[in-house]
């Protein structure tokens, strides 16, 4: 083994912190015997050789030794390195012209370059694995059929290999993989889709073993989702009855007739046999429980090593714990069919088995986070897990109600008796001797809801509390008004140092918020005593809050004519905008705010122009610039303009075109046009359908792939309510 690995100049190949000559000592750790090394050296392999899915001239060097160590029954572990290859091998390119497109001098044409020729070597060496999927090493078993699915270039003899395989395999995990790389090639491979997709169906129906069914009917769904039954939920319902009712070993898999599609006339499959002109039966082996392990695996210091506790932690005790990825794979690929998956979220959350209801909790967010959707009894039901005796549950379901907002008022109640029966309800719970992330405080007070007002009227007199605390109070309303004395006195006693910017932050938003004039010396004594270190952001959050008190807060109005000169335009332009709310001293504030709409910098003239638009009728005078700004290149500034022309003049239909092309350029400036559209009388007819089409639509506006933010679900409900807004004033129909 390694044979020629000291005649590969390593230090002069790369990985993603500089020179390889450390990648020898990871290989040979993968074939250690001790477990922590060969932990540390898959560790090493994803975190520089094969870092965040790169492809380095490091990795393709490597790929020869990797498919040697997968090859050698001695090394254990080798699932892993046959994910770490699928991994490094199955990259799929986006068209076979993708190279040729590239300019060979771009960095992009040497990442295609190294991804292609990963692909080409692990292919090349890809035959391995036809003998790893009868290996006697379960995770070799496991790891298999994916590799031959993603890398192997024959998929017609990898189809009837894997299916051959379902025969004689006894492991539940095993099995399943089996289904899912069957599925797998059903994706890549047009032509034998239609071949899959029947087996797929037979074996739903056919089956007795019910995670066999559930592989199928998930496998179905990704390859050919309007071949799925009509009752889907029904039938998947059924199915997770059938796993939590029976007995961990028994369950046992149906026979496999010859006639089963895709079997039937393949001489291939070993142990297929005529009698008498007819198809007899394949016996299928009973599904076996996988003992548990003789004793723990020992940890080591790795990401590698974390990711397992976790998931051996998330999975201990539960006999199917395998099944959440089935229906995770299941809710992928029903996609937009939103009332099919609430309804098998909401079957799932009223299971009496506490592993589903935990998977249907976690399964949730992505489905909210994506989709709009009737979800008041989804919520509700997860606003029931907070009784539950199990920490994690009760966790998952806390963290889960924090990103709703207004979205989670179903589980007010929950919540609310939560946070009255907790001592210190501002502190996450503990789960396994780590701190949680949930805060059922926090969830209460972004649904809005009074109750929270006595616990966070407590937690604000905490040391160290968590400013979302604070920035969640605005969503209280005037409900939030006893909260003042307590935000006053925090405010008045924090130090005014380096740390000024964090604490107080939340402090002022709350404060200006609710119009807590009462708070003028507290907010006064920050602008004056701000530190240089983040001073602009401590001095905007201050004048934020004097423009909210308005004319009762006239002692401030020479401070503010100092400001407008600042060298920060972030703090000038706040401080015009002050100054008008206070003083209405428009003299003093339109000349420095019409300079600045003409400033070179766009984010100079979009600061301007919020701060002009707020002024409303008062800030007309500055029209010719902001109708200058409408023709700017950046899609954010044309907003911000179009805006606050509108507002300045009162009148939206000059700046329509730019707020209608914005809308369809870029969805995330949808928000502020629908707030101009609702606060400015009847919606022009050129805006009405776009409003219209986005109630229409099922998926939320802000959904981007592979990211996510905690207030999506807010920003997205916040845009509907706008709409519907909007059209009301207009007279429309703004039901549903």
């Amino acid at each position: 083994m390694f044979t020629g690995i000291d005649e590969v100049d390593w230090a002069s190949l790369g990985h993603a912190y500089g020179p390889a000559d450390d990648v020898p000592d990871l290989l040979r750790g993968l074939a250690s015997p001790d477990p922590v090394e060969r932990e540390v050296a898959l560790d090493g392999m994803y975190g520089a050789v094969h870092h965040q899915g790169d492809v380095y001239d490091s990795t393709l060097a490597c790929i020869p030794f990797l498919l040697e160590l997968v090859a050698a029954p001695e090394v254990q572990d080798r699932g892993c390195v046959i994910e770490l290859l699928t991994s490094i091998g199955g990259i799929d390119l986006d068209g076979d012209d993708e190279l040729e497109e590239l300019d060979p001098d771009d960095e992009e044409f040497e990442d295609a370059a190294n991804y292609a020729m990963a692909a080409a070597a692990v292919a090349a060496g890809a035959d391995v694995f036809l003998g790893l999927v009868g290996d006697d090493d379960r995770e070799v078993r496991m790891a298999a059929p994916g590799a031959l699915a993603s890398l192997h270039g024959d998929p017609a003899r990898v189809l009837v290999l894997l299916r051959e395989r379902l025969t004689v395999e006894t492991d539940t995990e095993v099995r399943l993989a089996l289904v899912e790389a069957v599925g797998r090639i059903a994706l890549r491979y047009e032509s034998l889709r239609d071949e899959i997709t029947d087996w797929l169906g037979w074996l739903m129906g056919a089956a007795q073993d019910p995670a066999l069914r559930l592989a199928a009917l998930a496998q179905l769904a990704r390859c050919a989702p309007a071949r799925l039954p009509r009752d889907v939920v029904v039938t998947v319902t059924g199915l997770l009855d059938q796993l939590r009712d029976a007995p961990p070993a028994a369950g046992a898999v149906p026979d496999t007739p010859l006639d089963a599609p895709g079997l039937s006339g393949r001489p291939e499959v070993a142990g297929l046999r005529e009698t008498a002109g007819r198809a007899e039966p394949l016996g299928l082996p009973e599904p076996v429980e996988l003992p548990e392990p003789a004793e723990p695996r020992p940890g080591a210091p790795t990401l590698v090593g974390q990711l397992r506790e976790l998931r051996e932690e998330q999975r201990a005790g539960r006999g199917t714990a395998w099944a959440d990825d089935l229906l995770r794979t299941l809710h992928s690929a029903l996609d937009d069919r939103v009332e099919d998956r609430i309804a098998l979220v909401t079957a799932q959350l009223r299971s009496p088995d506490r592993g589903r209801r935990a998977d249907a909790v976690w399964m949730c967010g992505g489905l909210v986070r994506t989709w709009r959707g009737a979800y008041d009894e989804v919520v509700r039901l997860v606003g029931a897990q907070l009784t539950d005796p199990e920490p994690r549950l009760r966790e998952a379901a806390v963290s889960w109600l924090e990103g709703l907002f207004e979205v989670a008022r179903p589980a007010a109640d929950a919540l609310a008796a939560k946070v009255a029966a907790d001592p210190a309800p501002w502190a996450p719970e503990r789960v396994g001797g780590r701190s949680g992330m949930g805060n059922a405080l926090l969830a209460l007070t972004r649904t809005g809801d009074a109750r929270a007002v006595p616990a966070l009227a407590r937690a604000l007199e905490q040391p160290g509390v968590d400013g979302r605390l604070g920035y969640a109070i605005t969503h209280l309303g005037r409900d939030g008004a006893p909260l003042v004395p307590v935000l006053r006195h925090r405010l008045g006693g924090l130090p005014l140092d380096e740390e000024l910017s964090e604490e107080a932050g939340p402090l002022l938003l709350a404060l200006a918020h609710l119009g807590a004039v009462e708070a003028l010396p507290e907010v006064l004594r920050v602008l004056r005593g701000a530190p240089a270190f983040r001073r602009e952001w401590v001095v905007e959050s201050s004048l934020r809050a004097l423009s909210a008190f308005g004319p009762a807060a006239g002692e401030a109005a020479q401070d503010l004519r100092r400001l407008l000169d600042d060298c920060s335009v972030a703090v000038a332009t706040s401080a015009a905008r002050a100054l008008w709310a206070v003083a209405g001293d428009t003299g003093a504030v339109l000349p420095r705010l019409r300079a600045l709409l003409t400033a070179p910098d766009a984010a100079h003239r979009r600061e301007a122009a919020w701060a002009v638009g707020a002024m409303g009728r008062a800030g007309a005078a500055a029209a010719p610039e902001l109708r200058a700004c409408l023709a700017a290149p950046g899609v954010w500034l044309r907003v911000d303009a179009a805006v606050a022309l509108s507002r300045v003049t009162g009148d939206v239909r000059e700046a329509l075109p730019v707020l209608v092309g914005a809308w369809r350029e870029n969805r995330h400036t949808r928000v502020e046009i629908a707030g101009c559209l609702a606060g400015l009388g009847p919606v022009p007819a050129e805006a009405a359908p776009l409003l219209r089409a986005e109630l229409a639509r099922p998926r939320r506006h802000n959904v981007s792939e592979g990211t996510s933010g905690d207030h999506d679900v807010h920003h997205d409900e916040k845009l509907l309510a706008l709409c519907r807004r909007a059209l009301g004033r207009s007279g429309e129909e703004t039901a549903g």
